[in-house]
């Protein structure tokens, strides 16, 4: 029977002071496994040492091969580009920060030879995280999962093995604005979980900001549901009751009891301010959806390169 090939994807942005380290313990996954093995490293346009420390790894060991992006085009489109190019029939995605334990592919592994073609590693902890980010983690998750249609697990991450099969198909699909976790879910076929607690990162700072984590959320919930644009919908129901109740009873004070002191400027104040606010969430509502069809209408490239080492986009290869 022949060996697997095992394919490892990491996105890469200004980690230079993990990537020793990752590629120690990496290295010694790699040599437990009982097939091939590619380590593909996606620098996502480092202002650090991060792009030469990744040349020499691939100059002294032929099993890492890299990508280095024009400019920083963001995590889940370092993982897409690393997707492109995989050659192995078992695909792991993983960060670099080794919040996601190496030691952890060969548990995935075990599942994946099992017959399961998605393994996702699903957190029970977040080791040394403040209490804001696993609270606000912890709703996210819980919010996209009732609103979406698709049944996405809670508490997982990029952290993850990909068969093959689940690999083409998303390298098929022409999203723009990808959230990983939410794809593999939606393409389905046999999923199951390995839990793990998730270690603090080993060094350096977080790269994954509230503002980033925010976008991220977005992401997910305008990627996968429709449910904002029907509370667009609701919200404008619920505005033109309001003021047709409002009209009733300023019409009423005013023929019955004009000399109440609920009729004036505060109640109109109010009613501005209130039915305003309606408008402007709608609105920025259905901006989110609009921007999203723009993005995927315009047709550019997600992602452009400025060097490759040892790699071969597996479109072309198909194409030759």
């Amino acid at each position: 029977m022949t060996k697997p090939i095992y394919s490892l994807v990491i996105p890469i942005y200004n980690e230079e002071e993990n990537i020793t380290e990752m590629y120690r313990r990496l290295s010694h996954v790699m040599t437990q496994l009982d097939g091939e093995t590619e380590l593909i490293l996606i620098d996502d346009g480092s202002r650090d040492r991060s792009l030469s420390m990744i040349r020499e790894l691939h100059h002294c060991d032929r099993r890492v091969c890299y990508l280095s992006f024009a400019r920083n085009f963001g995590h889940q489109i370092a993982v897409t580009a690393g997707l492109n190019f995989v050659q192995g029939q078992c695909v792991i995605v993983m960060d670099a920060d080794l919040q996601d334990p190496p030691e952890l592919i060969l548990k995935l592994i075990t599942k994946w030879q099992q017959g399961y073609q998605v393994v996702y590693a699903q957190r029970l902890s977040r080791k040394k995280e403040s209490w804001l980010k696993r609270f606000t983690a912890y709703i996210f998750y819980r919010i996209l999962q009732r609103l979406s249609k698709v049944d996405i697990p809670a508490d997982t991450g990029d952290f993850c093995l990909m068969d093959r099969q689940v690999i083409d198909i998303l390298n098929a699909m022409p999203e723009r604005n990808r959230y990983i976790r939410g794809l593999r879910a939606w393409v389905g076929f046999s999923q199951t979980a390995v839990h793990f607690e998730r270690d603090p990162r080993f060094a350096g700072k977080v790269k994954y900001s509230f503002g980033k984590s925010w976008a991220l959320a977005i992401d997910g919930i305008i990627s996968f549901s429709t449910v904002p644009l029907k509370l667009a919908t609701y919200l404008g129901m619920l505005s033109a009751g309001v003021a047709l109740l409002m009209m009733t009873l300023v019409l009423y004070w005013r023929l019955v009891d004009p000399v109440s002191p609920l009729i004036g400027f505060t109640l109109i104040t109010i009613a501005m301010f209130f039915l305003g606010s309606v408008q402007l969430i709608c609105i920025g509502i259905l901006g989110e959806y609009i921007s999203r069809i723009y993005e995927e209408v315009k047709g550019r490239p997600i992602y452009t390169l400025k060097e490759t080492g040892g790699l071969v986009k597996v479109s072309e290869m198909s194409s030759n």
